[in-house]
């Protein structure tokens, strides 16, 4: 996936590839998503923070900002945020 440095751009190029929507997603600090699923794959460009991402058994990614990341519709997975919080900008395909 390609960085794009405003969000206008990030949110153009992924409807562009046929993605349903972006957005800007804000965590809090030390925020902790427990396991769960979503009914829609995600891409996701961390642009401030950072954050430690499990999909599925595999060992958690340390993200920070200008890492990227994606997880399938109905892929469990699992987020920890860090003591900044962290921003995300996500394009969804359902």
């Amino acid at each position: 996936m390609p960085v794009a440095t405003t969000f206008e751009e990030f949110r153009r190029d992924a409807l562009a590839r046929g993605c349903d929507e972006a957005l800007v997603r804000e965590w809090p600090t030390a925020k902790v998503v427990a396991e769960h699923t979503h009914p829609f794959s995600a891409r996701a460009l961390v642009v401030r923070g950072e954050m430690w991402l499990r999909i599925g058994s595999e060992q958690a990614r340390h993200l920070r900002a200008g890492d990227t990341f994606e997880v399938e519709g109905a892929q469990p997975h699992d987020e920890r945020y860090g003591a900044e919080g962290a921003t995300l900008w996500v394009a969804r395909t359902h």
